[in-house]
This record gives C-alpha cells, sequence and structure tokens, in this order.
C-alpha cells in the first residue's frame, strides 16, 4: 500500500512538473491551462455565432529612430508605447520624448522618431501621420498604412503601376483587381497622385 502511494505522488509530481515546463515555454498569443495531460486553449468567442472572433486592428507605420521600422498590426485602441515595443525600442539617437506615448493609435497613423536635435526640422506631432500617400511614389510599407490595404493589396498596387505606369487620378486605383468601390471609399481621402 505505502508503495503504491509513492507511485502515485511520484505521478503527480511529474504531471505537475511537466505543466510548469509546458507553461513556460513561452506560447505566445493565447492563454494556456495544463490539465492533467490535457491543455485547454482560450478564445475569443462571438456571442451570436459561437464561432472565434477577430479582434479589430489597425496597421502604424512606425520610423526614424527605432530599432526595428516597419508597419506593425496592433488592435485597434492600443497606445503608441506598444508600438514603440514592437518596433524593438528607441535606438541610442532617439529624441525619446517627441512622441505622446500614452496616445492611442489610428489605423494608417505614420509616427516618426526623429533623433536629437532634428525634433523641430518635423511638423508639430499630430501632422506626421496625416499626410497622405502618393499612389506613384509609395513604397509597399507606405501603401500598408492605408485602411484596408495589406501586404498583399500593396504589391497588388505596385505591380499595376510598375505595368500600366503612373496613376493619373486616385480613382484609377479601382483599376487594380480586388479594389473596388468600397475599398476606394475608405481610403479615397488620404491618397493622392
Amino acid at each position: 500500500m505505502e508503495q503504491m502511494n509513492r507511485k502515485t505522488v511520484l505521478v503527480v509530481i511529474c504531471m505537475l512538473a511537466a505543466g510548469i515546463c509546458y507553461s513556460c515555454s513561452g506560447k505566445s498569443g493565447r492563454e494556456e491551462a495544463f490539465l492533467g495531460t490535457a491543455v485547454l486553449e482560450t478564445s475569443v468567442f462571438s456571442e451570436t455565432a459561437g464561432e472565434t472572433a477577430p479582434p479589430d486592428c489597425c496597421y502604424v507605420h512606425i520610423c526614424g529612430e527605432v530599432n526595428a521600422p516597419g508597419v506593425y498590426e496592433v488592435l485597434e485602441g492600443s497606445r503608441i508605447f506598444e508600438v514603440v515595443e514592437l518596433a524593438g525600442g528607441y535606438t541610442d539617437r532617439a529624441a525619446s520624448d517627441y512622441l505622446n506615448m500614452a496616445e492611442t493609435v489610428k489605423d494608417g497613423m505614420k509616427l516618426i522618431v526623429p533623433a536629437v536635435g532634428e525634433e523641430a526640422e518635423l511638423e508639430p506631432f499630430g501632422g506626421s501621420y496625416d499626410k497622405k500617400v502618393n499612389l506613384n511614389t509609395a513604397t509597399k510599407e507606405e501603401l500598408m498604412t492605408l485602411k484596408g490595404i495589406g501586404e498583399a493589396r500593396a504589391a497588388d498596387i505596385i505591380s499595376y503601376r510598375d505595368k500600366h505606369g503612373e496613376f493619373q487620378s486616385v480613382e484609377d486605383i479601382m483599376k487594380v483587381p480586388g479594389i473596388k468601390d468600397a475599398a476606394f471609399q475608405k481610403i479615397k481621402d488620404d491618397i493622392v497622385v
């Protein structure tokens, strides 16, 4: 009987140790709990359909004195400090007081982090992300700052531009496969030629 209790205790200790090791393995994007030998995953469910509901996301372009400039997908309502963290934080040269780190980001926002001493050369913060995207000169990353334009659609715009030449009007973007009137209405105020 005593030997059986030792085996049971040993099995329970092994299961707990395995659970601790598993939970420390750094599974990102999911909440996980170890329960015996089963892993339970939690996700957000739509109350109406019972399906997984995608969170509302937006795209923010951050450049300048950050370690990994680029376009980042973040949850709607995120703060600037979270985007700076995603971009690997500030470089040693960054004017870290330039941005209001507590400000809420919005879709299509462009954040420019200047070097110390370059702040005066930039527009006051608030205007830096209100500039329009030029369809004829924009990079893929700049196009991705537009509402509803992801990496694939930005590549389609550049491909169309390379094959057919410059866009003559903002409405010409509807000639790009996959961009119809509804998509155009979302971005028309944010683009120029």
